[in-house]
């Protein structure tokens, strides 16, 4: 695939993380019962993103927990001797959870990450914070908080480039 267009810089990308940060804060009426979760892989350094934006403006430490959805997926093989890279170093019983993401596409990742959770103890609510949302859901999952709306083909793709995994920071549409 090609790179058809730069949908966000870092700069971009810094703004609409802050206006997350403030619209979970907003939503959840303060941050004493939320919670993040990242979906890995990109999803665990925008979660972290957003505590931290939230510290600082708030001076609030909210915690921050992992969650590998590989064993949870119902549209690919799980391959039993997979390691699970789960990392929730707290209850998420009676909690404000939102899970972070890159990216919203089809919506399986975020029904498998609810199974987990769900797995794990029964929140109060669950919400969902995507940095770019582009369309394509084949279930009915819809996020709360969105850095960027980008309505796509199916053949193309949008890739969330992280200065933790990719050395850099940008939003890319791929395309053939």
């Amino acid at each position: 695939m090609v790179i058809k267009a730069k949908i966000m810089d870092s700069g971009a990308m810094d703004r609409a993380l802050t206006r997350l940060s403030h619209e979970i804060i907003e939503k959840n009426n303060g941050v004493e019962n939320v919670v993040l979760i990242g979906i890995k892989t990109r999803g665990v350094p925008i979660a972290n993103r957003i505590a931290e934006k939230i510290k600082n403006a708030y001076n609030v430490t909210i915690p921050v927990g992992v969650l590998d959805t590989s064993r949870y997926r119902d549209d690919r093989e799980c391959d039993v001797n997979l390691i699970d890279c789960t990392d929730i170093p707290f209850a998420v019983a009676g909690k404000n959870v939102v899970l972070v993401d890159d990216v919203l596409y089809t919506g399986r990742t975020v029904r498998a990450a609810i199974e987990a959770i769900i797995k794990k103890g029964r929140p109060s609510i669950i919400e969902l914070a995507v940095m770019m949302d582009r369309g394509h859901r084949e279930l009915p999952i819809r996020p709360d908080f969105v850095g960027k709306n980008v309505p796509t083909s199916k053949a193309e793709n949008i890739k969330v480039n992280l200065q933790e995994s990719d050395g850099e920071e940008s939003v890319l549409l791929l395309g053939n």
